[in-house]
């Protein structure tokens, strides 16, 4: 009896804001499997911020998500069916998998899965802490911030699977961990479970100026090293209480990933405290995956990395679950479980 394959395809371009109409069920069979084939029943799958951007049909670092085809995502699961001498059912495996229940793969492309232990690693995990948000953490803090004990480290989006992992990182190299995020709920859990120094609940400030204050109370030596993931006002707030020769990576700006522009008040900062800014993509850097995922997954199994997952049941869920990460809604890493 065949196998019927439920998926998620992007039906239509976003104008401005997404909605769920951008976004199609389909069901599909499974079709039989070729020499050197593998089948992976996904048990979780991610959605990341990045994804928005991939849905318009713009200039940017990766191809536009294909209309009318499954969602690109990454995904964790377990091999049901194979013809390749390298997996065998029962292998716990993370690729990317897309939005859909199943995924068929030519498993002789070096690369495009990948067997992980889960004997003291949970599967989800290498979707989050241990996946590509770890490594995105790892990469912004360890090669471009490059903290110094004693140093101070701000990030925002700090309940994130991204910015969760960058403030407890620098705290293991002996800097101190500033967070921000939206609401109160989130600020205690940044301090009380993740062990930052101290968060700061942007919602509570209208404009730079009090959001620039707290920073100054929360980060009294200024700030050496920030890892952004939002822009706008927080940046312009950040720019404001840096140092001199301080590092900023750049990871994501989600105030303007629907078009707003994104303007910078006080520029002249970055030349005044001759400031290293510099963008990033993670998987522009796979030479650096083994490194950061071991000590990654050393952390995760040892419980001295912490991270909360957000999890939407169902493929079907994945539309209004990734509508609601980009208005923060998610508490932690989202993920939708499938099995």
């Amino acid at each position: 009896m065949s196998r019927i394959n439920h998926q998620i395809h992007l039906a239509s371009r976003p104008q401005g804001e997404p909605t769920a109409e951008n976004f199609k069920l389909v069901e599909a069979a499974v079709p039989a499997l070729t020499e050197g084939q593998v089948l992976v029943r996904n048990h979780y799958l991610s959605l990341d911020p990045y994804m928005r951007g991939r849905m318009n049909d713009g200039k940017s670092y990766a191809q536009p998500q294909p209309l009318g085809e499954v969602m690109l995502g990454g995904t964790v699961g377990e091999v049901v069916e194979s013809l390749n001498a390298n997996f065998k059912p029962g292998d716990k495996v993370v690729g990317m998998g897309g939005w859909q229940e199943y995924q068929l793969v030519d498993a002789s492309q070096r690369g495009v899965l990948q067997k992980v232990d889960t004997s003291h690693i949970p599967l989800s995990a290498y979707l989050g802490a241990v996946g590509m948000p770890g490594v995105t953490a790892w990469y912004g803090l360890v090669k471009i911030i490059n903290p110094k004990p004693g140093e101070t480290v701000v990030v925002s989006a700090a309940s994130g699977a991204v910015g969760g992992a960058v403030g407890q990182l620098a705290k293991v190299r002996g800097a101190r961990a500033v967070g921000i995020a939206g609401g109160a709920d989130k600020c205690r859990y940044v301090v009380e479970e993740l062990g930052f120094d101290a968060c700061i609940d942007y919602k509570a400030h209208q404009d730079v100026k009090s959001l620039s204050a707290a920073l100054k109370a929360a980060c009294p030596n200024g700030i050496d090293g920030y890892f952004e993931n939002v822009g706008g006002m927080i940046l312009d707030a950040v720019l404001l209480r840096a140092n001199a020769f301080s590092r900023v990576a750049m990871c994501g700006m989600i105030s303007g990933y629907n078009g707003e522009p994104i303007p910078m008040s006080a520029p002249q900062l970055i030349l005044v405290n001759r400031m290293k800014i510099e963008g990033f993509i993670v998987s522009e850097h796979m030479e650096v995956w083994p490194e950061a995922l071991k000590e990654l997954g050393t952390l995760v199994a040892t419980g001295k990395l912490k991270y909360r997952e957000s999890v939407a049941e169902g493929i079907a869920s994945a539309p209004e679950a990734f509508l609601g990460l980009l208005k923060g809604k998610n508490f932690g890493k989202q993920i939708v479980k499938l099995i």
